[in-house]
């Protein structure tokens, strides 16, 4: 006899996650639902890595990947990250552009390393992409996606073509009212950790404002903010520009 889950209990399953992932995260200063971590997603990180490295052409340039690993050093020491195997690469690749991969991976392009100024400036893209990791955004954005889909899957078994239909409206206010407006406050966040991270370094945190300038000057064409995971340029600059003063940097 086959026995058939009761939607409701899908439900009760969510709410439970919820409860049971909270955990507070000291770097943010606020509570994180977390159904995993970021020990949790090595496997799938390394994995990822590799592809990249295999598909993506690689940048040889000594001069160029020395640099990354000498500013990204300094970054991850002032975040207290040495007890990850960080590894860095250059992509070959016209547009402007970094990722960060819980395992402590970190690419950036050819574009990026052309449009940064200094150091400075490289420092603020790589402190930003190692507060990804100290914040644990991947494995908060992932928990939220899985208990999003757990909730979206419950409706639309619930009532046969209506329910359907509701799960189709509630996927897409839940990419735009849920899920893209916490990936542009994990952007915001990361900036934040950033800045700290320049300051312990060594580095300018006002080149911060210089860099973003300088991506929204390149910009060809812009995403409206409620339909991006990113913050817009000025609000980014205007965030930014507040916690130095915030902070008291120079």
């Amino acid at each position: 006899m086959t026995l058939t889950v009761p939607k409701v209990l899908v439900g009760l399953v969510a709410a439970s996650a919820l409860v049971a992932g909270c955990a507070y995260n000291e770097a943010l200063g606020r509570n994180q639902f977390l159904l995993v971590d970021n020990s949790s997603l090595t496997q799938q990180a390394d994995q990822a890595w590799a592809d990249a490295l295999r598909t993506q052409q690689v940048s040889r340039d000594a001069n160029a990947n020395a640099r990354i690993r000498r500013v990204g050093g300094r970054i991850v020491q002032a975040a207290g990250l040495t007890n990850l195997s960080w590894d860095y690469a250059v992509f070959v690749d016209s547009s402007p552009n970094a990722f960060v991969l819980p395992s402590g991976k970190v690419g950036v392009t050819t574009g990026l390393l052309a449009l940064v100024q200094n150091d400075d400036q490289l420092a603020a893209v790589l402190g930003h992409e190692v507060g990804h990791v100290v914040a644990q955004h991947a494995a908060e954005r992932y928990s939220s996606t899985a208990v999003t889909s757990i909730g979206l899957q419950a409706i639309q078994g619930a009532s046969g073509e209506y329910g359907q239909a509701v799960g189709a409206l509630g996927g897409l206010g839940a990419q735009l009212g849920v899920l893209l407006p916490f990936s542009r406050q994990h952007e915001l966040e990361a900036d934040q950790l950033g800045i700290d991270y320049m300051v312990r370094a060594g580095y300018r945190p006002t080149e911060a404002l210089t860099l973003w300038r300088l991506m929204a000057a390149q910009r060809q064409t812009q995403t409206p903010e409620f339909a991006s995971t990113h913050p817009s340029d000025a609000s980014r600059i205007q965030a930014i520009e507040r916690y130095i003063q915030s902070r008291g940097y120079s």
